[in-house]
């Protein structure tokens, strides 16, 4: 939710950052006309309350004669308040409405473009492989090997889920803990959170008026939804609490499945792993003072780059343009791993500054010298197992059609080399 202070002062900006997104500048002007709507009721009840109050003062001091007609207006009052009070309430829940469609403002190094071909590349980091073999994709790497199967988990639950079988379940456990154990010696506390959450934590988190049905599952029955990743239920963490401003950062680990109901992806990116329903991920989550947001933003993709170089997967770090953010992010970074299935780069992390977005619409707040104001609030994947498997899997596949472990996580498996099945 936006400051609507800021923007009944200066909205241009906000116009300015809705056209940059692509998005409709003339939601400002409805938002300020609900707003001149809801204060001028706001200020006749309030001018009627007062006129009611008055009258109620004079009536014991008044004569029997006057004293029965000041009470009729007195009711005559009370019933024009009667009527007035709910319309004040519908003119801010229509303002409030309108103002929980508005997205985050663009940073001003954030880039102007449209999509995805409109991102910067900011960095690169590793060599792709040069094979002197035909590679396999991870789908075709993994039925050999043994470690996943997408027929059967499509017979017990249909498209885009999977069956990770032997020593792919323990790569997965591996790279859990790998990830959980590089953000543990920076500080990070680990969280394993509710995966079920109420409708209005997913909103707060992410967005818009209602949760977006395109990519969330709802349990409508108990009113509770299905977490995309932990970033939801740790924005909720602190929700109505004030902490105290010399507790920032509170840095999070969170682990936990996440669930998308990913619907109206499709072509190469529902192939195998990369677009799946349901994955197992460790999410990086701050609080942070808005001075030291920015820094923190750096900290964290940083902490996402180390992950990656451990496992010697090549990447980029690209910059998201203002047309491709999500809509509670004021910058993102994707980081993009080689995958030689798709003789190209395929996002696996992404980071982003929310900053005081969320802290609004969950009122999460911090104190400091007497006064408060809300935190920002940043997340970044550590690594999500479906895509980073997809890299590693196809990075270091041999011409045997064996995989090998990364070093890195040799001392989690137990094992340096997946072969495959008789």
């Amino acid at each position: 939710m936006v400051d609507l202070r800021s923007l009944r002062e200066d909205p241009q900006t906000f116009r300015e950052a809705l056209r940059r997104r692509g998005r409709d500048p003339s939601l400002v002007d409805q938002a300020l006309e609900l707003d001149r709507s809801w204060r001028e009721a706001l200020q006749e009840v309030e001018r009627l309350r007062a006129q009611q109050n008055r009258a109620s003062e004079e009536v014991a001091r008044l004569a029997p004669e006057a004293r029965a007609q000041r009470i009729a207006e007195v009711r005559e009052l009370a019933a024009r308040l009667k009527e007035l009070e709910p319309e004040v309430r519908r003119r801010r829940e229509e303002l409030e409405r309108v103002l929980l469609l508005f997205p985050n403002t663009p940073h001003p190094t954030v880039p102007d473009g449209v999509g995805e071909q409109d991102n910067l590349v900011v960095r690169t980091w590793g060599t792709p492989p040069r094979f002197d073999f035909e590679p396999k994709d991870h789908v075709e790497l993994g039925l050999r090997l043994g470690i996943l199967d997408f027929e059967r988990a499509a017979k017990v639950s249909g498209s885009r889920f999977y069956y990770l079988l032997g020593k792919g379940a323990l790569l997965e456990m591996a790279l859990v803990r790998y990830a959980l154990d590089r953000l543990l010696a920076h500080g990070f506390v680990p969280v394993i959170p509710p995966v079920l959450v109420r409708p209005e934590i997913i909103t707060g988190a992410w967005g818009g008026a209602t949760f977006d049905p395109q990519q969330t599952y709802r349990v409508a029955e108990d009113d509770l939804a299905l977490i995309g990743t932990s970033e939801q239920s740790l924005a909720g963490f602190y929700r109505d609490e004030v902490l105290d401003a010399q507790r920032l950062p509170v840095r999070f680990a969170g682990i936990s499945w996440c669930f998308r109901r990913e619907a109206g992806a499709h072509g190469r990116e529902t192939r195998g792993l990369y677009r799946v329903h349901q994955f197992d991920k460790v999410e990086m989550f701050s609080f942070a003072h808005p001075e030291r947001s920015w820094e923190e933003h750096e900290f964290l993709v940083s902490v996402e780059e180390e992950i990656l170089q451990g496992l010697g997967i090549p990447y980029r770090v690209v910059l998201l343009c203002a047309g491709d953010l999500g809509t509670a992010s004021a910058k993102t970074y994707d980081l993009e791993a080689w995958m030689p299935g798709r003789g190209a780069y395929g996002e696996v992390t992404s980071c982003s500054n929310t900053t005081d977005f969320q802290a609004r619409r969950l009122n999460v707040r911090f104190r400091e010298r007497g006064r408060t104001e809300f935190v920002h609030t940043l997340n970044g994947t550590a690594l999500a197992t479906s895509r980073v498997l997809i890299a590693l899997l196809e990075n270091y596949q041999e011409p045997d059609g064996s995989v090998r472990i990364p070093e890195a996580l040799v001392p989690y498996t137990g094992f340096d080399r997946v072969e495959p099945a008789a």
